[in-house]
């Protein structure tokens, strides 16, 4: 099985035009100018590498580990914004009462 290097491969975010550590927001923004600028009526092989840059960047997993590779392993990572952090902790919800019999 071949794994293709890293220059065989378009930078997604050269692509859409973001930095490394850009945030979904950023990323969505920068898809949607990109798409704008490059309908698939119009320029189907550049819509093709637009859309497959923003389906990399979306997923979480796919992005770091194309980040990992893509990464001149003698510089250090780019820190990415910890997404996680802003999400509320709603607490253990009605199923803890349930279990205690209340």
């Amino acid at each position: 099985m071949h794994l293709p290097e890293a220059d065989d491969r378009p930078d997604p975010w050269a692509v859409l035009g973001v930095d490394a550590s850009a945030t979904d927001e950023q990323v969505r923004a920068a898809y949607v100018r990109k798409v704008k600028q490059h309908p698939p009526d119009r320029d189907q092989e550049q819509f093709e590498r637009v859309r497959d840059a923003y389906e990399l960047l979306r997923d979480p997993r796919r992005r770091a580990r194309r980040l990992v590779l893509s990464v001149d392993p003698l510089q250090p990572l780019p820190t990415l914004p910890d997404q996680a952090a802003d999400r509320r902790h709603v607490g253990p919800g009605p199923w803890l009462a349930a279990m205690r019999g209340r």
